[in-house]
């Protein structure tokens, strides 16, 4: 018998030459060369979109934040199994979190990253704890509660977080010392840009890492973790707490690259978005985070501003379009795209082997 620790992140034997294939077609070895490229590929094209829409940092700034908060989602779901809709209750706590170490001892951009993550993880592990011993609808409500009694505390702490006003006057300071926060979004925007390539390049060690194959492991077959001597539940709760600590980095990003911190940080319908932008790229994937986040809040961006009344609608449109024709996310045509340009003749043999 095989371990799952045996196994590499897409689910074959280190020892098999079988190559499963998805549904649709895509072979797991084109996917395991989209995930080489994809880290880079974000980064390069991060970096063109610098100086191409120079007019846009701030839209492009808030993209490369949510992503990072869409890729702690992916950890949880895509690789944990964990179905929740309180994940914004992490990243509103990293917010809150961060704003108020910058507001009241220091503005330092990583020290306000490293508050944030901190905060985030332990709410994550507290509430993970107790939450993760449901499954399926009773686990859905009760994460859709921990974010509102998180936002409800942040309402009420007005000291602290200024209540519904907000938290403001987060005035950061410049990056190691020399790149100051300007009016034009140009620090921003390479700030977050690197954290975000940087929470990448540390969630794709984490999920091939043999606790990320575990909690892969858990989530096909949790009988078969026991079985071999695993605590399944105590997986699910530190991989929770892990991706706790990314989308409380993610909150702390949005406070340093905005100055502000509000309600809806911590609220329901954020949380619910990040979900539709997590399908829409394709749980699993690490890449698909980015993708679905850029494609869902570029598509909005430019449907609100040609037509601000019936955006919404389109947006649906755009989205059953993806359920029906592309069920794995964009990743997926992405990955089907790279099984063709492997060529017939390669993904046969490999179909064969």
């Amino acid at each position: 018998m095989t371990s799952v620790a045996e196994r590499d992140e897409n689910g074959d034997s280190k020892g098999g030459s079988m190559t499963r294939r998805t549904p649709l077609g895509t072979s797991l070895a084109a996917r395991r060369d989209l995930g080489w490229i994809g880290i880079p590929l974000v980064a390069a094209v991060g970096l063109a979109a610098f100086w191409l829409l120079p007019d846009d940092l701030a839209l492009l700034t808030r993209i490369a934040a949510s992503a990072l908060f869409v890729l702690s989602l992916d950890l949880v779901l895509g690789y944990g199994g964990i179905a929740t809709l309180g994940q914004a209750a992490m990243f509103g706590t990293g917010a809150y979190a961060a704003g108020i170490v910058a507001v009241n001892w220091n503005n330092d951009p990583f020290v306000m990253l490293a508050a944030g993550g901190l905060a985030g993880g332990l709410i994550a592990l507290a509430t993970g704890a107790l939450i993760l011993h449901a499954r399926g609808l009773t686990l859905l409500m009760l994460t859709i509660a921990v974010g509102q009694i998180v936002q409800e505390v942040a309402n009420k702490a007005r000291d602290w977080t200024g209540g519904s006003d907000g938290l403001s006057g987060i005035d950061p300071a410049p990056v190691l010392g020399m790149f100051r926060f300007d009016m034009y979004g140009r620090t921003s925007y390479l700030f977050a840009l690197a954290v975000l390539v940087v929470g990448l390049l540390v969630a794709r060690r984490i999920v091939r890492s043999p606790f990320g194959l575990a909690c892969r492991g858990v989530s096909e077959d949790p009988l078969r973790i026991s079985a071999i001597g695993g605590s399944p539940k105590s997986y699910l709760v530190v991989l929770y707490g892990v991706a706790g600590v990314f989308a409380g980095v993610a909150g702390a990003l949005t406070a340093v690259t905005s100055g502000i911190v509000g309600l809806d940080s911590a609220g329901f319908p954020w949380s619910a978005e990040a979900l539709v932008m997590l399908v829409l790229g394709g749980t699993g994937r690490l890449y698909g985070a980015v993708i679905g986040t850029a494609a869902f809040m570029g598509i909005h961006h430019i449907l609100a501003a040609s037509d601000p009344f019936h955006w919404m609608g389109f947006i649906g449109l755009f989205l059953i379009g993806i359920v029906l024709f592309l069920p794995g996310g964009i990743a997926s045509g992405v990955e089907r795209l790279g099984g063709l340009l492997r060529g017939p003749s390669q993904n046969n043999g490999e179909d064969r082997a």
